[in-house]
């Protein structure tokens, strides 16, 4: 068992839209203050995304990345993690941008094409502020979100001399089979992340087993080399991130993986779902890893490496 669990916040992401929540961070300053706050309530790393601010809509502009990754730096000595995933939508070189120029201590990295269906949001949700939001959601039933092998190695090859380190995001098993290609090729190199994805329309479900499959599975392909983090979407946060602490796992939790502060409830705040998980590894008799043990962890670069 990991002698300290790291939490991720997940700041803000492509797969709700600003209708769904006036808590969800849209702005640069709103993101910023959002990951300072997460960074003070406990998360040793925050997982980003950028928005648009004139309309929410996900964006992988770098010079939008950097109207806040200063100040977050500045703030706090959380590890900074940059997506690129980015959003569906859009093409693998636009996602990579933000990670190859800024070359964060982290970024993320998804192991699969794999259909994302978020549509059945249109059940839950019906009123939306922005052109773009209601069309997003309709059209995920047809969308494929792109990453082929190419892709991917496209990715760690860009950032090669970045020693940028990479979340390994894993939807489904065979997501693990092909880190450990990666692994073989010499491109994943420990110690890494492996970020298992529970409950989102196309991957993996949410179920206990589930759960402990993905993590018998990444032991058997990765040994020691690896650590492991789970988040489970929407109402399966709190419960998956629970049972992966109790495994000696790693958590991730924050509005871009569920807008929930409880059943029927939005959360506030991210620092409002991190103290919420924080509490409960408190409670399991676990700590919570801070940034700087996390960099040791992980044996990350350091803030002072960086390009932002």
């Amino acid at each position: 068992m990991a002698k300290k669990v790291m939490i991720t916040c997940a700041v803000t992401g492509s797969i709700h839209t600003p209708s769904m929540s006036p808590y969800l961070p849209v702005t640069p300053q709103e993101i910023a203050d959002a990951a300072v706050g997460a960074a003070k309530a406990g998360a040793a790393i925050v997982h980003l995304h950028a928005r648009d601010p004139k309309d929410g809509k996900p964006t992988q502009d770098p010079d939008m990345f950097r109207k806040f990754l200063p100040k977050i730096s500045n703030s706090c000595d959380v590890v900074i993690n940059i997506t690129t995933g980015g959003a569906p939508t859009m093409s693998v070189e636009e996602r990579l941008q933000p990670a190859l120029q800024l070359k964060p201590e982290v970024a993320s990295l998804n192991m699969g094409s794999m259909n994302f269906g978020l549509y059945e949001m249109l059940g839950r949700f019906k009123d939306f502020k922005y052109d773009w939001e209601r069309p997003y959601l309709e059209q995920s039933d047809d969308r494929i979100f792109k990453n082929t092998f190419k892709d991917i190695a496209f990715i760690l090859e860009s950032c090669g001399n970045n020693k940028t380190r990479f979340e390994i995001e894993c939807y489904d098993i065979g997501h693990l089979y092909t880190a450990a290609h990666f692994v073989d090729r010499g491109l994943i190199k420990a110690p890494f992340l492996i970020q298992s994805v529970f409950g989102l329309r196309g991957g993996i479900g949410p179920h206990a087993e589930d759960v402990m499959h993905m993590k018998r599975t990444a032991d058997r392909l990765f040994g020691n080399d690896y650590f492991w983090s789970v988040l489970g979407a929407g109402s399966n946060q709190m419960y998956v991130a629970a049972q992966s602490a109790v495994m000696g796992g790693n958590v991730r939790v924050g509005l871009e993986d569920s807008l929930w502060g409880g059943k029927g409830t939005l959360a506030q705040s991210n620092a409002e779902q991190v103290t919420k998980i924080k509490n409960i590894m408190e409670e399991l008799g676990l700590e919570t890893a801070t940034p700087n043990e996390a960099r040791d962890m992980l044996q990350l670069k350091g803030k002072d490496q960086v390009n932002f």
